[in-house]
């Protein structure tokens, strides 16, 4: 994968190459597939997809902060190479 590639080529840089993984957020590419234009309602992929988020809803972009915020800072000092889901648990126990 190119985000572990990155990192490997970088690494004696200095230079940190990680990345993040979301799951399901609702956005206006999307919308159209898990919810009901009219009702607002789950769509049957939208009832599969949660079923299966242990979390049991979608993302919103305020889910992706701290995840960002970790990657950037002197935190995450020692990692590179690493894909970091933010799926509400999705990669865990879900297979749609």
């Amino acid at each position: 994968n190119f985000t572990r590639w990155l990192a490997a080529h970088f690494g004696r840089t200095g230079v940190r190459v990680n990345a993040m993984a979301p799951g399901f957020f609702l956005t206006d590419q999307n919308r159209f597939l898990l919810t009901d234009e009219q009702t607002g309602a789950l769509t049957a992929r939208g009832h599969q997809i949660i079923s299966q988020t242990p979390m049991g809803r979608f993302g919103e972009v305020e889910d992706l902060t701290g995840t960002l915020l970790f990657l950037l800072s002197d935190l995450s000092a020692f990692m590179t190479g690493a894909i970091v889901p933010v799926d509400g648990g999705f990669t865990a126990f879900g297979r749609v």
